[in-house]
């Protein structure tokens, strides 16, 4: 009796051992793998081999987030072995896009290749993508539209879903390297705002100050929208560093002259005037994204490096037409300004007092404002010759120029001036009276080729109508 039931006892055990075995078997043969999509290695995912299934189709519809972060085993054309993770996907009605993480296992090293793939629809017809996970194989998945549908497939590889991870690491990236991106985000903020607001008040200041001697003087600033807008930025933060140049002089002789003949001395310095073009480099690129970004448009970044050569030519385009408008707008006045020295002088007065009179009754014009420099420049201690070259050198217009010669020589010779400026006066009237017949015998052939582009049509219409019409009646 006894060696019966050790016998039973013997067997029991041994069925409990098989029991055991049996159920502990197939999760050794299929042991989970990592939960980590890293640590999946090539022995984890050949477990699953048997189970691999090709021709795996995946639709991504708009609700392609069931696909994010699902991690797949799959075995190439060539029999290696790999796993590929959704980061993400793209889709529109012109569009489809998968983003994947991919990994392939040939012999002992892993390769890692390209995971992405798009298609596009063009000229009503979508096109085909395809990639292999191997070095050598080509066909392994596609991506393909077929009735509205994008497809992602499994070719002529097997695949077979393992678990969505859903690891953020993967997702979004390393949580080390976001809060050091965020930190340096907040640091250039704040060296940003520390040198924008650094010295504020005393930029507040000083613009206050240049705002009041304008509106003393009843001048504002030139209605020019570019300068408008942009004076504040590179007066503020381009000036500075243009005048802690090295060639400052240089930059002087340059354009003191130019901001002279166009009357923005008040307004602009010649160091001003370079960070205007300095600041346009940039200005006018970032205009154009702002611009492309609010109306969706899909312009060409390309140009962004002829915005910036343009921004940098603009001012000097500016300045030079606002020198010919000036110059026309003095050559203009000049007689009628001259004839009332003349008439001044005549009546006693002498020419200094002459010129201080036609500044009370002349309408406002440049030639007028140059009179009140020179009358300045003479109360500060410059002599009256010295004022009139000066005078010259602004305005830079042969007129101008023989004026002041005249002057100067009847003043060195002592001669009297009334009879001098009537002279003046009606050589220039002459000449402006010339020169308007001049631009009006040339007006006609400007104004010919304008003509023709419109006339020339009209005249085929007239003419070939009646023809058109008779032919189609016959007809």
């Amino acid at each position: 009796m006894r060696g019966e039931s050790e016998m039973l006892k013997n067997q029991r055990g041994f069925f409990i051992l098989i029991l055991i075995v049996i159920s502990v078997l197939p999760n050794l043969v299929f042991a989970k793998c990592s939960e980590k999509f890293d640590k999946i290695d090539a022995n984890c995912i050949r477990k699953y081999a048997t189970k691999m299934k090709s021709k795996k189709i995946f639709v991504l519809s708009k609700n392609s987030e069931e696909l994010k972060g699902n991690t797949y085993f799959f075995q190439t054309e060539k029999g290696s072995y790999g796993k590929f993770f959704v980061r993400s996907a793209i889709l529109s009605n012109n569009e489809c896009s998968i983003f994947l993480d991919v990994t392939t296992y040939i012999g002992k090293r892993a390769y890692n290749p390209s995971g992405t793939l798009s298609i596009k629809k063009e000229y009503d017809s979508w096109n085909f993508d395809r990639s292999g996970f191997d070095e050598s194989s080509g066909n392994d998945f596609s991506l393909s539209r077929d009735n509205g549908k994008c497809l992602f497939r499994a070719d002529d590889a097997k695949v077979i879903f393992y678990k969505n991870t859903m690891e953020q690491s993967l997702l979004t990236g390393s949580t080390i390297l976001m809060y050091a991106g965020y930190f340096l985000a907040g640091l250039s903020v704040f060296l940003i705002a520390f040198a924008v607001f650094k010295e504020e008040d005393k930029f507040k200041a000083q613009e206050t100050l240049e705002d009041a001697e304008q509106e003393d003087q009843g001048k504002d600033v030139p209605n020019d929208p570019v300068l408008k807008y942009s004076r504040p930025f590179f007066r503020r933060y381009f000036s500075p560093i243009v005048q802690g140049m090295k060639n400052k002089k240089k930059l002087k002789e340059k354009y003191k002259r130019k901001l002279a003949s166009s009357g923005m001395t008040k307004h602009l310095t010649p160091e001003d005037f370079f960070a205007f073009k300095l600041f346009l480099i940039i200005g006018f690129p970032i205009l154009f994204i702002m611009i492309r970004q609010f109306l969706e448009e899909t312009w060409p970044m390309s140009i962004l490096p002829v915005l910036s050569a343009i921004g940098f030519f603009y001012p000097d385009i500016w300045i030079n037409g606002k020198i010919t408008k000036r110059s026309d707008e003095m050559i203009q006045n000049m007689p009628f300004i001259v004839d009332m020295l003349a008439l001044s002088v005549e009546a006693g007065l002498d020419f200094m007092a002459a010129m201080q009179k036609v500044i009370e009754k002349a309408p406002p014009s440049p030639l007028v404002d140059e009179f009140e420099i020179l009358i300045k420049e003479t109360k500060v201690g410059a002599s009256r010759a010295e004022g009139l070259r000066q005078l010259s050198w602004r305005c830079n217009t042969l007129p101008i120029s023989s004026f002041c010669a005249t002057l100067i020589a009847a003043d060195a010779v002592g001669a009297s001036i009334g009879p001098i400026l009537k002279t003046l006066a009606a050589e220039l009237r002459q000449k402006r009276s010339s020169e308007a017949e001049k631009k009006g015998a040339t007006a006609a052939t400007k104004i010919l080729f304008p003509m023709m582009m419109f006339i020339m049509p009209a005249v085929f219409i007239i003419i070939g109508a009646p023809i058109i019409l008779q032919f189609v009646g016959g007809q």
